[in-house]
């Protein structure tokens, strides 16, 4: 297993390279329950830049404060009134940028073991810390650290300033920028007349929230990857139907459409197929028949109530719909609850079902309902897995995590740090040969995951990455 040993050579402060025209934002109600949640950590292993190391780094500098200056907010610090409202600060104070090495490693090293090597944890800064630290640390970090024949640039953001899809927009914009383009792709919607913005008040202890969740039980992580074909035989599984008596024409018309099951037509999951019989996305059959091994694995008593937890992005849900560049987060965590017994008896379609149908619920309405329930009693996000018979779905396979391309090729591989795992978190990345593979960063008790591995419904759809 690769040494974590990396060393740090320098940290210093990057500003943006204009003064932010937004002198403050409030933290919405999708904002606020992420103060207990640790810095959001995800970044991208490339290979050598062309140039050197030294180059690389004024260039990325260069960048970052480029795009610093089209998204202030970062750059910021949280504030609390007299009344107890946080709101962000636009004071252009700035984030760290850490410029570190490893060396000692190679690409190879890092991402041939079974498990995902710890080294990757000290490749992020801020680690374990509470996005409530955003009053007086640095609202995001850039850590650049040099391998053997690679460099790893991880992207550490708070997570009551961020959702995913916030957190990749600027990341990308970042690397457009070191690219060499003029103009960005796409500007940032700061505007807060959302219907997540509201009045109410989170109270907190003084010095602020704790974790939710036990930080150092022991855990393994690693990563499985799904091909294009692996979740075209799982989809159309969970729709009912199997691989002989000529469905394999079922099996093509999948694999065409599936880059297609992952996106949003008219405000609603396209998940359909011509014909109008197959309903379950390919990605809520995935989950599915992850949730189902899980359990399985776990040997949890029949009686005992499971739970699946699945972040949606409600920006398309609600009606009129939010702008899909909105800047903060705008999530709802969608609950799926099944006894343990019938999770297991049923098959993957009775399972993919129940979690379709609450995806599918989740409209306007449902989003409204949720902000009202928060808004009369408002609370921290409850990460973990307190009854050990839960599973938490978090990032997506629709993130555009291989588009930061900083000039010299797309990423070789994603990673995360140590930030918010507990046992039965999970996050979806897309699989790099696109095509709708996917990716699952699974952390789970060590002996659940060997429970995972040996499990023959599960690991006939894991493959090599290409």
């Amino acid at each position: 297993m690769p040494s974590s040993t990396t060393v740090i050579l320098s940290n210093s402060t990057v500003f943006p390279d204009r003064k932010s025209a937004i002198k403050k934002l409030k933290l919405s109600v999708s904002d606020l329950p992420m103060l207990s949640c640790h810095y959001i950590q995800k970044g991208v292993l490339l290979t050598s830049p062309p140039s050197s190391f030294s180059d690389l780094i004024f260039s990325l500098k260069r960048s970052l404060s480029a795009a610093l200056s089209h998204f202030p907010a970062l750059a910021g610090r949280f504030t609390t009134d007299h009344d107890g409202a946080v709101y962000l600060i636009c004071n252009d104070a700035g984030i760290d940028f850490i410029e570190a090495k490893a060396k000692h490693l190679s690409i190879d090293s890092v991402l041939s073991p079974l498990d995902v090597p710890i080294c990757f944890k000290s490749f992020f800064a801020f680690d374990k810390t509470l996005s409530y630290s955003g009053h007086y640390k640095p609202l995001a970090a850039v850590q650049v650290t040099e391998l053997a024949d690679g460099v790893f640039v991880g992207c550490i953001v708070n997570h009551a300033v961020v959702d995913g899809t916030s957190f990749w927009h600027f990341f990308n914009t970042f690397a457009e920028i070191n690219l060499g383009k003029g103009k960005i792709s796409n500007s940032p919607d700061f505007d807060r007349n959302t219907a997540f913005n509201s009045p109410a008040v989170l109270k907190f202890p003084a010095g602020g929230p704790k974790e939710t969740f036990d930080g150092n039980s022991r855990l393994r992580e690693r990563i499985f990857h799904f091909s294009r074909e692996a979740i075209s035989r799982l989809k159309l599984r969970a729709n009912g139907g199997n691989m002989s008596n000529g469905n394999c024409d079922a099996v093509e018309i999948l694999g065409k459409q599936l880059n297609d099951g992952w996106k949003i037509v008219n405000g609603k999951q396209n998940d359909d197929v011509p014909g109008g019989k197959l309903k379950i996305s390919s990605f809520q059959s995935l989950s599915a028949q992850l949730w189902r091994s899980v359990t399985r694995a776990r040997k949890l008593n029949a009686a005992k109530t499971t739970t699946f937890r699945m972040a949606v992005n409600c920006r398309h849900r609600l009606q009129p719909p939010m702008s899909s560049l909105y800047f903060g987060n705008a999530i709802q965590s969608i609950p799926t609850v099944a006894l343990v017994g019938e999770l297991l008896s049923e098959d993957l379609g009775w399972c993919s079902a129940l979690l379709h149908r609450n995806v599918a619920a989740h409209d306007d309405a449902t989003v409204r309902r949720g902000i009202a329930d928060w808004e009369r009693s408002p609370r921290l996000f409850p990460l973990g897995n307190s009854d050990g018979a839960s599973v938490t779905m978090g990032s997506s396979p629709r993130f555009p995590m291989y588009n930061n391309d900083f000039g010299w090729g797309r990423p070789v591989a994603i990673r995360s740090g140590g930030a918010n795992k507990f046992d039965g978190k999970i996050s979806a990345f897309p699989g790099r040969e696109g095509n709708g593979s996917v990716d699952l960063e699974v952390v789970l008790a060590p002996e659940t995951m060997a429970g995972l591995e040996t499990d023959p419904e599960f690991m006939q759809y894991v493959s090599v990455p290409m």
